[in-house]
């Protein structure tokens, strides 16, 4: 067996799974209350948290090289990119027609 720079024990892993079920409880309670544009900008925030406790501790890039680090930012640049790319052609279709 190799032997890795690093150890996570299982009690941080529990830790971490006991956080991704009570943010997914929030964001069930959420979206049973009328707080009209809110309940998509709490629902995203929560989501990234989310997203951002699983990459960093289940795919082990807080213990990553700098190298990896940039990978990871220059992929969230580049989605971020294509998102905004998609909204600008999606938001001025009816300003156009």
């Amino acid at each position: 067996m190799l032997k890795s720079e690093h150890m996570v024990g299982v009690g941080t892993y529990l830790t971490i799974f006991f956080a991704l079920m009570v943010l997914t409880a929030i964001t069930t309670a959420v979206a049973y209350v009328d707080l009209g544009v809110l309940n998509v900008v709490i629902m995203l925030a929560i989501a990234v948290t989310k997203a951002t406790m699983v990459v960093l501790w289940f795919m082990h890039l807080k213990f990553a090289t700098r190298l990896t680090w940039l990978w990871a930012f220059g992929s969230v640049v580049f989605f971020a990119i294509l998102v905004v790319i998609t909204l600008s052609d999606y938001l001025t279709r009816a300003v156009l027609s």
